[in-house]
């Protein structure tokens, strides 16, 4: 269950947690007419700071264009400095953020366009999404029974509440079998990503990771990992992955805003590599948690300060 914090931004003002309802009829919840972001907030010895809110935020409006969601009616500017707002409302140190844009109450039918759009932005405390010893010992997943969503179904470059309907049958199913998450494959047979991860395979020191055409979504994260790689000189390709790569693949590995970066120790009951985090995986997790809880300067500028005394 999550821990409710004190308010909820909701079109441009701040309203209590317990007031954050919408109607039955809302056209979001017929046809999962929605788009979000999830981001992460953490503690550093500066004071809280988000992890590419410009990237997210961004990533949010091309969804929200992808589903003729223009007129959020706000500048990317002003829903980043909202964001930061929310988590200063909220007198939050660490915490993951929640923005959602979904169509409301107004015509019951498919077509959204007479619907109005409202906007949210949430935030609560959030530990690590796959448990905190999985980040040193790994978790245990499957290859999912449930394909990847094609290309010309649903597009996979947007973060949108409906395609999460096809992660949930694969999450669903990966824990109703003992897993704690599912890999699903694209239409093609390849690897695409898991319910709500991006993936990695390690084999002699190279990482492959599928392209963003095997749909799977742009991650944030992702492209953090991809960055981290080149500066640590650990080869990366965006290529196929078969299936059977994962099996005799030296490490695996999940990242994404709630993952983080989490090793798979196991797939399909296959033990990979030692059964536990690599040196790529643990290499890059700790170039990534060094740069995220202010322990190492931020080269890149991925740290926006909740704090206007921290900026300055």
């Amino acid at each position: 269950m999550l821990t409710p914090t004190e308010k909820i931004w909701h079109n441009g003002r701040f309203i209590r947690w317990e007031d954050a309802r919408i109607h039955v009829l809302s056209h979001v919840v017929h046809y999962g007419s929605s788009v979000f972001e999830g981001i992460r907030c953490y503690a550093t010895p500066a004071g809280p700071a988000v992890f590419r809110l410009r990237e997210h935020v961004r990533r949010m409006f091309d969804s929200a264009k992808i589903y003729r969601m223009e007129e959020l009616g706000y500048t990317r500017e002003e829903m980043a400095e909202a964001i930061l707002e929310t988590v200063r409302v909220n007198r939050m140190d660490a915490c993951y953020i929640r923005p959602v844009a979904l169509r409301g109450y107004g015509e019951v039918g498919v077509n959204p366009t007479h619907n109005p759009i409202d906007t949210y932005i949430a935030c609560w405390s959030w530990g690590k999404y796959l448990g905190e010893e999985a980040l040193a010992s790994g978790v245990d997943v499957c290859v999912s029974s449930w394909t990847r969503i094609a290309p010309n179904t649903l597009p996979a470059l947007a973060k949108a509440g409906a395609n999460y309907m096809n992660s949930q049958l694969i999450k669903m199913e990966a824990l109703a079998n003992g897993y704690s998450e599912g890999i699903a494959l694209d239409t093609g047979g390849y690897v695409s990503e898991g319910s709500g991860e991006n993936i990695y395979v390690v084999r002699d020191g190279r990482i492959s990771t599928p392209p963003i055409g095997s749909s799977a979504l742009p991650g944030i994260t992702r492209d953090t990992v991809l960055t981290l790689a080149r500066e640590l000189e650990i080869p990366l390709v965006e290529t196929l992955v078969p299936r059977e790569s994962l099996y005799i693949a030296d490490e695996v590995f999940f990242s994404g805003t709630a993952a983080e970066i989490t090793p798979i120790r196991s797939v399909d009951k296959i033990v990979i590599g030692a059964g536990r985090r690599g040196p790529v995986t643990e290499k890059l997790q700790k170039a990534f948690f060094a740069i995220v809880h202010g322990d190492t300067p931020d080269r890149h500028g991925w740290l926006s300060p909740v704090h206007a005394a921290q900026a300055a």
